[in-house]
Parts: structure tokens; sequence; C-alpha cells
């Protein structure tokens, strides 16, 4: 680890990073409110009277980090700091489109993240006082992915109503990009000469993500359902220089989430 590197911030990447995130949020947002076609002007095409065109789904539950790279095995060896503390609770947001009757296109954006203080766990300093940091270890995902229903999700009744069905399960996949962050804040030990010293060592950036899920739709009402899904999500990215040396970083995890579907 490149203990003396403290991480200057580039400005302009971030700058980009962050007007990516919220033209993406924006378009979720314009997909979400989009207004029904011809809605009310042809008798019998209002909501009711015909299967949804899409939902707005709302979760939240945890993320299981995998942390299954060097990087990970480091910190853990050296600090107070457990695999299972890079886990955090998740929070997603997906807007679906129906393709088909058993076939959503699904556009999401998931935010997960932690923040543990810690020790080096064989070192103190010369007051014989612990050596204290923070690790913090953030994953915000964009995704667009197929989701397709293993039954179908409702029915019509003759041509003036649509009834969903109390359970809808679901399958799907699909990809997109995942912005990390690692960040480790507070002082540290230099290995060759002993010396304790503070700094901030930093790593973030893109990486492409593929990813898998199951989950099923109850239904509550024709507009409303509660949703849970089940997902693993697979991606890995390079450090930069404040972790010279590491592997690349894995970003991967299971999540299990579960909140409200509003159909539209």
């Amino acid at each position: 680890m490149a203990r003396r590197h403290l991480f200057r911030l580039d400005t302009a990447q971030t700058g980009w990073q962050h007007r990516l995130v919220a033209g993406f949020t924006l378009l979720l947002a314009l997909v979400a409110v989009r207004p029904a076609d011809a809605q009310g002007g042809g008798g019998g095409e209002g909501f009711l009277f015909r299967q949804p065109r899409g939902s707005v789904d709302i979760r939240g539950g945890f993320d299981f980090a995998s942390a299954g790279s060097d990087v990970f095995d480091f910190i853990t060896e050296h600090l107070t700091v457990d695999h299972r503390d890079f886990s955090a609770p998740t929070f997603v947001f997906d807007v679906t489109y129906k393709v088909s009757p058993r076939l959503d296109a699904v556009f999401g954006l998931a935010t997960s993240g932690s923040s543990t203080h810690s020790e080096f766990r064989n070192f103190i300093d010369n007051n014989d006082l612990p050596i204290e940091q923070t690790t913090s270890f953030h994953r915000v995902p964009l995704t667009a992915s197929l989701r397709v229903y293993l039954t179908s999700p409702g029915r019509s009744v003759g041509r003036y109503a649509w009834v969903p069905k109390r359970f809808a399960p679901y399958v799907g996949g699909g990809g997109g990009a995942m912005w990390y962050r690692l960040r480790q804040e507070g002082s540290f030990v230099d290995f060759d000469t002993l010396d304790v010293f503070d700094a901030r060592l930093e790593s973030d950036g893109w990486a492409p993500t593929l990813h898998g899920f199951a989950g099923t739709e109850i239904s509550l009402s024709p507009r409303f359902a509660v949703s849970v899904e089940g997902r693993y999500q697979w991606a890995h990215a390079d450090l930069s220089a404040d972790y010279a040396g590491f592997d690349r970083i894995d970003l991967s995890g299971f999540s299990l989430t579960t909140g409200i579907a509003i159909r539209y």
C-alpha cells in the first residue's frame, strides 16, 4: 500500500460523475411520470381497463459484499475490520416498462455504503494509544435489465378490466456501470520504518457490472404490490495509486430487498 500518498480530489472527474448520476436519475423520473398515451379519450383505456404500462419500484434491504480481493484481506488482517463490515444496507429505485405481457425492461439505480471505525491489531503509538482510522466502502450501480415473469402477472376480464394475480414470480438479468469508493482516513503505520503518520487513502471510479435476479410481486390492489427480490451482482475495478500493488478490487455481492411497486 502506498501509505504516504495523500489523495487529491480530481474535481473535473468528480463533476462528470455527478452529472451522469443526476442525468440518469432524471431519466428515471421522466419515464416514471410519462403521461399515458391517449389516456382518457378512448373510453375504457384508463387505468384498470388495461394492463399497466410498467411500475416504479422502491425497495430497501441489505447488500452482502463479497469483499473477496486481496485489498480486503490486507485490511482485515492488519485492522480491526471484518469482511462482513463491508456489507451494508441498500436502497433501490427501479422504473420498469412493459415490453410484452410477461416481459419488462427495467432501469435501476441502487446505493449501499458502510463506514467502520478501526485500529491496528498489532501496533500502538508511542503513548500506548491505539492507532485509529475509519474505513468506508460505497457502491452505486446504474443498470438496465430484462425481467421475465414465470406466469402471467394478470388477466383481462373481457374488454373492460385487468386483474393482477396475487403472486407474480419473475427472473431476470442485465448489466450496467457501477461507481465505487474505498476510503481510509486516520493514522497508519509504515511497516518499513514503523513510523505512524496521518493520511487519507482513497480509490474510486467506474466499472462494468453484470447481474442476475429473482423475485416476486405480491399484489395488494391493481395499482400497488409488495416486491421482494434477491440479486447477485458481479463487478471488479482497478485500484488507484494509493493502493498500488494490489489486485483489482472485488465489487460483487448479493442483495436482498423488499418494498413497494406502484403500477402506472
